[in-house]
């Protein structure tokens, strides 16, 4: 049962389920004021202020966002916990810092330098690869000599320069790299732009001068965390032997990845925790579906090694993008090369574009024809959709056509766009209380509304804003919810497969086919919540005068966030009922001192090894440089009588996909962001159950799937470990014998006389982006 928030003190209103929400708040959301941190009162504060402000919101609606926040049933993204309300958001050239991800068409050197832009901000940053696109840059035609000077901090701070400059004398560029955002981004998109200009001939000697770069460590004013600008010097050489080996042609789609990533590279140990990418090639693309075969190599003596001129693209998903049916065959070749390696995900485009044009295709028939005839052509589709719409412009028609594009979870649909999302936390919910699941949707469809009032700078953003406004109402705890809602007969039916036929003698649901029960009960609920975040959308724009969005709803992974509750991430089902959860820190972080003094376990994180290649024990041995902070976690049903004997990690690739797909046809409009654990033998059946979705026109769109460590190889220290109840209990009774404090704020309070190296959370917040690498290989879709 959900328990209530606590009240002791303005630094604990997490509640007690949440164990690891203090140490994520404090790492991830919570930023600097005067001599110390916000609490999660002064955050809720700051945000409320910048929504109501920019959204115009009325005081009753105002009134509902408060509420709904602060008892954290919903929350607004996380960009948005991080920036809200503050100054720096409400300059225009920034506000694409309160969203989470966007997507890019690569179609000229502006694309690559849009999206180093936006990584600088937190963005992740999505980018469509088919020929369509980067076949529009220009030939390669110049081959490039790069020499880098002048180091990082030698020019004192009050003779800085925030932006750059670039001189020319015959083939000699000169490129003086500014200290700021605009700065790191224009000279890199200087040098793209040099491979292409046909004012050189020859080589170009390009000198880039980084003498006006501040040092790691100075503080980020308006953005927040501090600078590390470690890996800029060697952008530039990296990118110009990518370019040089293209002399004389057009890039290809790795060769636009690898430029793309070589940047997410610097911004990542710039200032953002972890990378957040999406890199979608089209199906027929031999070369992009490769890029990554054997980016990690084995020698002799077992060692793994990575491919250097690789390396930058583990800082992205790539994704396949099928515009016809895929065959049996390919579904299950594309699952079994995500079981082995966490590539060859697959995307069905025409369901994706039918969706968004849901304001066209009102009707399920309407849908299905335009469907059946876009897998035929992309021009028939096109003409089709001129007969019916005449009043169309050709720049609309061949915008609503492109409208695949996939943030970096994959739960949002469109083109040039900027992923705009909130997240109702159901865990928190009572799932007998419709007044207040109607205030908690209520609360996150006008927390997204309001941001459709910002106007982007970029034309090419602003112009899909305009025509196609996004928003992406979110939920997490979905499992717990209905844990609540139908007891452990429905974990005991998750548990036979959640087949068509299932009854318990003296249920309390009675003996009647519990199957069809629970279907119906969760299509009701997903149903009534689906509509009433429309209805409120649509409402709020009607009033301000914005086009209605015409898909609002979607699943997002929610990796981090969802600890602020102790929710089940998503719609996803829990790792285990009891389980220590790991959180990474830099070894000497001041929040990960705190979470020691308040009796939490510490351990060196999975790449601190001796000089043998063994794990590292101790996490004040020198050689350690990240530490990670072990919690233990029990579900908030853990104590629900039975629930014991259900095993979650046996739950199969096929009942997950089921229930993916009720959330899919029955809440989401653009997609769910999914993860599908399962096992060898359970590959041919999974790839098969995808095949038949996307042949019957059941809604599936992309899925990322992930093998289940204890069925392919243990990893130790684990993000996630499952544990008994008696391993949860005697861990807990250590950390309540080793807590020294007893109010994590206090605790804090000690180490907290240094910036961190945090800029809010990442752009991507998905679980799977924790796991290690599977023989070198990321797991993602």
């Amino acid at each position: 049962m959900v328990r209530e928030l606590q009240r002791l003190n303005p630094t604990s209103q997490f509640p007690e389920t949440a164990p690891a929400a203090n140490p994520v708040f404090f790492r991830t959301y919570s930023r600097r004021i005067g001599g110390g941190r916000e609490t999660w009162e002064q955050v809720c504060d700051r945000t409320l202020r910048g929504l109501v402000e920019l959204g115009k919101l009325t005081p009753a609606e105002a009134a509902i966002l408060e509420k709904m926040q602060k008892e954290m049933k919903s929350l607004p993204s996380g960009r948005w916990l991080w920036v809200g309300g503050t100054e720096w958001i409400s300059r225009q050239e920034n506000f694409s810092g309160a969203y989470n991800c966007t997507s890019t068409n690569v179609v000229d050197w502006r694309a690559f330098g849009l999206m180093m832009d936006l990584a600088m901000m937190g963005c992740g940053t999505g980018a469509i690869l088919e020929p369509q696109y980067i076949n529009q840059l220009p030939v390669i035609r110049n081959r490039l000599h790069v020499t880098v000077e002048g180091e990082i901090g030698t020019t004192p701070a009050s003779e800085r320069q925030d932006e750059t400059e670039v001189q020319i004398e015959g083939n000699i560029v000169s490129i003086l790299v500014g200290d700021s955002r605009r700065g790191w981004v224009k000279s890199y998109q200087t040098l793209l732009e040099l491979s292409t200009n046909e004012s050189f001939s020859d080589i170009v000697h390009v000198s880039v001068n980084l003498g006006n770069i501040r040092p790691a460590g100075e503080i980020l004013k308006g953005f927040g965390g501090v600078a590390n600008p470690i890996k800029l010097p060697e952008l530039y050489q990296r990118c110009a032997a990518i370019l040089n080996k293209a002399v004389g042609r057009k890039l290809n789609s790795v060769e636009c990845c690898l430029l793309i990533d070589e940047a997410a590279v610097v911004v990542v140990a710039g200032n953002v925790r972890r990378s957040a990418g999406m890199r979608q090639g089209t199906s027929n693309d031999e070369l992009f579906a490769n890029a990554k075969n054997n980016l990690w190599q084995q020698d002799e003596n077992g060692n793994w090694r990575i491919d250097p001129e690789r390396d930058a693209l583990r800082m992205a998903n790539h994704t396949r993008v099928f515009h016809q049916k895929p065959t049996l065959e390919e579904c299950i070749n594309a699952v079994r090369s995500q079981y082995y390696s966490g590539e060859g995900a697959i995307q069905y485009a025409p369901e994706a574009i039918a969706r968004s044009n849901a304001d066209f295709l009102s009707s399920q028939a309407l849908k299905q024809e335009f469907v059946k005839t876009y897998v035929t052509s992309k021009e028939k589709a096109h003409i089709w959709l001129k007969e019916r719409h005449l009043e169309i412009t050709d720049s609309e028609l061949e915008h609503r056509l492109s409208r695949y594009g996939l943030n970096p979870c994959g739960e949002i649909l469109g083109g040039n766009f900027h992923c705009n999302l909130s997240e109702v936390h159901l865990n928190q919910i009572d799932p007998k209380n419709d007044k207040e699941q109607e205030e908690a949707f209520t609360a996150g469809a006008l927390s997204v509304a309001s941001l459709l009032n910002h106007k982007f700078l970029e034309p090419r953003y602003q112009f899909s804003r305009e025509l196609d406004p996004i928003v992406g109402v979110s939920f997490t705890g979905l499992f717990d919810f209905f844990v609540r809602a139908f007891g452990v007969d429905w974990l005991r039916w998750w548990e036979q497969g959640r087949p068509a036929e299932f009854k318990i003698q003296n249920s309390e649901f009675g003996n009647e086919n519990l199957a069809e029960y629970f279907r119906n009960e969760e299509r009701e609920y997903l149903s009534r919540w689906r509509d009433l975040v429309f209805r409120v959308v649509w409402e709020y724009c009607d009033r301000h005068n914005i086009k209605r969005p015409n898909r609002c709803t979607t699943v997002q992974p929610s990796g981090t966030k969802s600890l602020l509750t102790g929710a089940s991430p998503g719609w996803h089902p829990p790792k285990a009922q009891r389980f220590i959860r790991r959180i990474t820190f830099r070894k000497n972080d001041p929040v990960a001192l705190a979470c020691i003094d308040y009796g939490y376990g510490v351990v060196p994180s999975q790449s601190d090894k001796d000089e043998n290649g063994n794990l590292l024990n101790d996490p004040f041995d020198p050689r350690c440089m990240e530490w990670l902070v072990e919690i233990p976690v029990a579900v908030p049903w853990a104590d629900l009588p039975g629930a014991d004997e259900i095993e979650i990690s046996k739950f199969s690739a096929l009942a997950q996909m089921d229930f993916y797909m009720q959330v899919q046809k029955y809440y989401v409009t653009h997609n769910t962001s999914a993860t599908i654990e399962l096992r060898e033998n359970e590959v041919e059946a999974l790839g098969t159950r995808i095949y038949e979705t996307i042949q019957n026109d059941e809604g599936y769109i992309s899925a990322a799937l992930l093998a289940r460590f204890d069925d392919l190889q243990t990893f130790p220290r684990l993000p996630f470990e499952p544990i008994t109840k008696a391993k949860y209990e005697e861990l807990m009774q250590q950390v309540h014998s080793r807590r020294q404090v007893h109010d994590f704020y206090t605790a804090l309070s000690r180490y907290d006389a240094q910036e961190l190296d945090e800029a809010g959370p990442a752009g991507c917040d998905s679980d799977k982006c924790l796991f290690p690498h599977q023989e070198g290989a990321r797991s993602e879709g």
